[in-house]
């Protein structure tokens, strides 16, 4: 069972390893060029400085995931609407991390005062989905090509939660 901890320097070496293979091989990423270590730093440090949460899902001493959020959308009315994104390694997936970290997520996102969680997930990504519908999300939304990755048009799902 994975650990859930709030990630530290030291990850982002192992976030970026999961983030570039979800950018090479996934649309869960629509990024077409990988990340570097400047980049996730700066993403990292970004977080932190706003007080969110950066977590990593640990098993063996290994990370097998990450998760954050932000605000939805840069304007004042959306300060209690909250956008995250979880990542789980290629050969973690399906064992649990991502449901832990969505848990640990929506914990904190209460505990900043949050409201709603919203999460954007490519419609073929049967697994998020499920993983989403799993945690008490619904599908709110779906904008059909707005992405391209893969030379495809990709269509976006909005999935939200309630945090009450």
């Amino acid at each position: 069972m994975a650990i859930i901890r709030d990630a530290t320097e030291r990850d982002i070496a192992s976030i970026l390893v999961i983030l570039n293979d979800a950018i090479e091989t996934t649309t869960a990423s629509w990024d077409h060029e990988k990340s570097t270590p400047e980049r996730c730093t700066a993403w990292y440090e970004a977080r932190r400085a706003k007080g969110f949460p950066v977590l990593v899902a640990e098993e063996e001493g290994n990370v097998i995931g990450f998760a954050s959020f932000d605000i939805f959308r840069p304007f004042q009315g959306f300060l209690h609407t909250a956008e995250h994104s979880i990542y789980v390694a290629r050969d973690a997936r399906r064992q649990g991390a991502g449901r832990a970290l969505i848990a640990e997520l929506a914990a904190r996102a209460r505990a900043l005062d949050m409201h709603v969680l919203v999460a954007g997930i490519e419609a073929n990504n049967a697994a998020s989905i499920a993983l989403h519908q799993q945690a008490g999300f619904e599908a709110v939304g779906r904008l059909p090509q707005v992405g391209r990755k893969f030379n495809r048009w990709l269509d976006l799902v909005f999935m939200q939660k309630a945090l009450g």
